[in-house]
């Protein structure tokens, strides 16, 4: 139970609306976001319905998920960071879908640290994986990637595209696609999202 002068001021925060905002912007149910930060579907609702205030830790779990900074969750709005420097020692590395056996990728955000973001870059590795294996998946908006070195396989529908070096695409996320390695040197590309 929660102090009414407690309650007051964790309400003007209106976490659980910010929660349920970025959760929709991405287009993701609460059972995927459940999957993404092992929190259960359950408790991920009254978060965001105001029932439950998150802890810390849990509300950290939620921010990686989504590339944005606790202060996303506590910082004035009228106040938004549009000048962030992100320094390479404080990246972390995540794999395409936690749990998931023969992950096409790993990645780092780029810009997790600057809010009300326009768009989402990543430092994306990626690994070998045979091309009957490669998982389509969609989103909303467009992707660019631009290959930094190595050879990606891009499969978008039932079609492969080779890039290699220097090469780049700009395709609409909607379309299925997938990635992977093609050979055996490492492949790693700039990837950026936007809806």
């Amino acid at each position: 139970m929660v102090a009414p002068q407690l309650k007051e001021t964790l309400d003007q925060y209106h976490i659980g609306d910010k929660l349920k905002h970025l959760r929709l912007r991405r287009k993701m149910g609460l059972v995927e976001l459940s999957r993404h930060t092992g929190l259960s579907p359950a408790l991920l609702s009254k978060l965001e319905h105001g029932k439950l205030y998150p802890t810390l830790p849990t509300l950290s779990r939620v921010a990686l998920v989504f590339s944005v900074g606790l202060e996303y969750f506590f910082g004035d709005e009228k106040e938004k960071r549009t000048f962030a420097v992100t320094r390479k020692k404080n990246r972390l590395r995540f794999p395409e879908s936690p749990g998931l056996q023969d992950a096409a990728f790993e990645f780092e955000s780029l810009d997790f640290l600057a809010t009300d973001r326009k768009f989402n870059a990543y430092l994306a590795e990626f690994l070998p994986l045979a091309p009957e294996k490669i998982r389509l998946h969609q989103h909303p908006g467009v992707e660019f990637i631009y290959v930094l070195k190595g050879t990606l396989a891009l499969k978008v529908g039932t079609e492969i595209e080779q890039l290699e070096t220097g090469d780049s695409v700009y395709f609409d996320s909607q379309l299925p696609h997938g990635y992977s390695r093609s050979g055996a040197k490492p492949c790693t590309a700039l990837v950026i999202t936007a809806e």
